[in-house]
């Protein structure tokens, strides 16, 4: 009896010092313990519209808090995996992550389709996500995903709004690369500038696709249309397809609207003939001055060689602000606990944005730029931030 008693009570004692050492929820130590902390993200690194620079800004973001000393001298474990634009490999990539690596949060993630396909799996995991650039509906109706940009459905209303209401411009037509479940979603960001301004597209096509080697087709019907500006939402290669077949059709006095993917020097630098003039609502402070307000993503990007654009602008905030939320929590460091602090953060003020960042809470502001013709730079044509109502 007495040998069963010393027994049990051994394997007792070795199961209070294996929960001792258990990570909580999320699969991260106490705020004792040297274990890393595991962030997520899920990407679209590779396929025909890839958004790579946002995890790589915040993986630099995250190698520079690691070299500071981390966290209380813990570091974050930083797994940013690609999607390559698959559902499958996107689903996938969620559960592992989350389900086998015990992610306590998902930052920095920019993705063609994974924020529809995750997010109920999110919620049911109670695991909170911060892209750093939102493509895809999911990352705009959902409770458990709040990414760092305005995303490309207010873009689009704000170029539309700019260039009917600042611009003064007539028939505009809108040219759609669909994604996904995106459609319903780009039409309500259409829709929305209807109701404010009283305007309608003179002709829009939903067909365009991603990655297409000759855009020409779509250019020649939207000039038999009779269009005089062109509200697109391409990513970079894509918009250079279109603006060049525009330039071969001898079709020089269109004007382009078009969306913060495009806002790169690359783009700038392989744009000739811009038209009368490419026009976008920069989703975060235009990259291209030189000043206090960039400079330690500029510095950073450049020590990294990531290049200089919305979407390292976007990854780098979305890992800072999470740093700062982190910083916040007393106690554990488990899912539960960054979670609680998301969700009940302080408005986090910056000027690299035009609204202050707050887990579940839209930013609705984009600075207008210009690239015009034969220039291969990008210019601010505004003083402030452009918004939209609310």
């Amino acid at each position: 009896m007495n040998k069963r008693i010393t027994a049990a009570a051994a394997l007792l004692t070795a199961g209070v010092l294996a929960l001792a050492g258990c990570s909580g929820s999320g699969g991260s130590g106490g705020s004792g313990s040297s274990d890393p902390i595991v962030v997520g993200s899920v990407n679209t690194i590779s396929g025909p519209a890839t958004f790579p620079e946002a995890s790589q800004a915040a993986k630099a973001v995250f190698d520079q808090f690691n070299a500071d000393g981390g966290l209380n001298g813990r570091k974050i474990d930083y797994k940013a995996l690609d999607d390559k634009g698959d559902p499958a490999t996107a689903t996938a990539n969620a559960r592992e992550l989350v389900g086998s690596d015990n992610a306590v949060a998902m930052v920095g993630s920019a993705s063609l389709i994974e924020c529809d396909l995750n997010k109920k799996y999110y919620e049911q995991e109670g695991i909170l996500s911060i892209p750093g650039i939102g493509v895809d509906t999911g990352c705009f109706d959902s409770k458990s995903i709040s990414p760092a940009n305005v995303g490309p459905y207010n873009d689009m209303t704000l170029t539309l709004t700019y260039g009917s209401e600042v611009l003064h411009m007539q028939d505009i037509c809108v040219l759609l690369e669909i994604a996904g479940s995106t459609r319903p979603t780009y039409q309500a960001a259409i829709d929305k500038w209807t109701k404010a301004t009283g305007k309608k597209p003179k002709y829009v096509d939903d067909t365009v696709p991603y990655g297409a080697s000759d855009y020409t087709p779509y250019i020649v019907k939207a000039r038999a249309a009779g269009c005089k500006a062109l509200a697109v939402n391409p990513i970079e290669p894509d918009a250079i397809g279109q603006i060049k077949a525009a330039n071969a059709q001898g079709w020089n006095d269109v004007s382009w609207l078009l969306l913060t993917s495009v806002y790169s020097e690359n783009f700038a630098q392989a744009v000739d003939n811009a038209g009368a003039g490419v026009y976008v609502p920069a989703e975060f402070y235009p990259f291209t001055d030189d000043n206090a307000v960039n400079k330690g993503w500029r510095d950073l990007m450049t020590k990294n060689k990531i290049p200089l654009t919305s979407f390292s602008q976007g990854g780098y905030l979305a890992a800072t602000h999470f740093i700062q939320v982190l910083k916040s929590i007393k106690g554990d460091i488990t899912r539960d606990s960054v979670s609680a602090a998301l969700k009940s953060m302080k408005p986090i003020d910056d000027k690299m944005i035009g609204t202050p960042y707050t887990f579940g809470v839209n930013n609705n502001a984009g600075w207008p730029i210009v690239l015009k013709s034969g220039t291969h730079k990008w210019e601010k044509v505004a003083d402030d931030w452009f918004r939209l109502a609310k």
